[in-house]
């Protein structure tokens, strides 16, 4: 029996997705096999997919960092099969084939079981992005920034993780300002629960080391010169996460906002998340997510679609979370 995927070929430099059928000899180790439902486009996958950043390490290799399904075969002890299971990136399109197929092979290790009120769909609009936005607004709770510390900002808010991020953090009481650079989509963003936009241009240039304090928490997907407007402009104790790097992978910052108001930076890693993080992010997902307003970010596409879509979310024309239907 063959399934559809979507395989990654280098020759050279030059880098060649394409659909093609496999088999299940196709499929790497694992003790847990599942008939995948659906994955995601990330900001990692296009770059994986375009070989702008080397994060495929080994070719041939499927791509797709995220994947839910069911599990068809276990020999996991947590695991057994019609089990619903979602699974974020340990090696997944890095060394490991990854969700972009029909069928995946892996280590039982690297699932989560979802929640009964998500569906594998449900995870997916989630995917990545929406787990990292998830362990961003845990980083704020751990510091103690509670809705009556005042507002949270939230960069690259028309992305995956920024949209996700404005419906949690509204729907847990905060107060949130979006900074975009597609003013066009004001209602877009406020219909997710942004009480504020502003342009990103007000962060993206050089700026004063510290300057008038605004919010008491961010969280930004961007890094470089906007990362560290956005420290200068944090108050007194807050706290500021950093999940991206859409705008470089640079810091040019000073010491003086962490030495002068206390402020935490807090890195947040997505990858390889120990496994009582991840429980407990998916166990927040599938009870604080407005699934209506998810539903309301998310556009559906099928494998031979995943490419051009890549190398519109590296421009930064991908509103939202884009959906991969394997079976389409």
């Amino acid at each position: 029996m063959t399934f559809k995927a979507l395989l990654t070929t280098k020759d050279g430099d030059v880098f060649s997705t394409r659909v093609v059928d496999l088999t299940e000899a196709d499929l790497m180790d694992g003790d847990v096999t599942v008939d995948v439902d659906y994955s995601t486009v990330n900001y990692k996958d296009g770059m994986a997919i375009t070989g702008r950043v080397p994060v495929i390490e080994r070719f041939p290799l499927v791509p797709g960092i995220d994947l839910a399904g069911t599990v068809s075969a276990s020999s996991h002890p947590d695991f057994k099969v019609g089990d619903r299971v979602v699974a974020n990136g340990w090696g997944l399109s890095q060394s490991h084939h990854g969700g972009y197929a029909q069928k995946a092979r892996l280590s039982g290790d690297w699932l989560v079981k979802l929640p009964d009120t998500l569906s594998t769909k449900d995870a997916m609009a989630i995917g990545t992005a929406g787990y990292t936005a998830m362990l961003s607004v845990l980083a704020l709770e751990h510091g103690g920034i509670t809705p009556d510390k005042g507002d949270i900002l939230v960069t690259g808010a028309n992305g995956g993780v920024g949209s996700v991020a404005i419906t949690l953090l509204s729907g847990l009481g905060y107060r949130v300002v979006a900074s975009t650079g597609r003013l066009e989509e004001e209602a877009y963003l406020r219909e997710l629960g942004a009480a504020e936009v502003i342009d990103r241009k007000t962060l993206s240039e050089p700026g004063a080391p510290v300057a008038t304090p605004r919010w008491a928490g961010a969280i930004d997907s961007v890094g470089s010169h906007t990362l560290v407007n956005v420290l200068a402009q944090t108050k007194y104790r807050g706290i500021v996460t950093a999940c991206g790097l859409a705008q470089g992978r640079d810091l040019p910052a000073t010491v003086l906002p962490f030495i002068l108001r206390n402020i935490t930076l807090a890195g947040i890693d997505s990858v390889n998340a120990p496994q009582v993080v991840r429980l407990q992010a998916w166990e927040r997902l599938g009870r604080d997510l407005d699934l209506k307003k998810l539903a309301r970010t998310t556009t559906v596409i099928g494998l031979e679609q995943v490419p051009a879509v890549a190398e519109s979310i590296l421009g930064g024309h991908v509103q939202g979370r884009t959906i991969v239907d394997v079976n389409l």
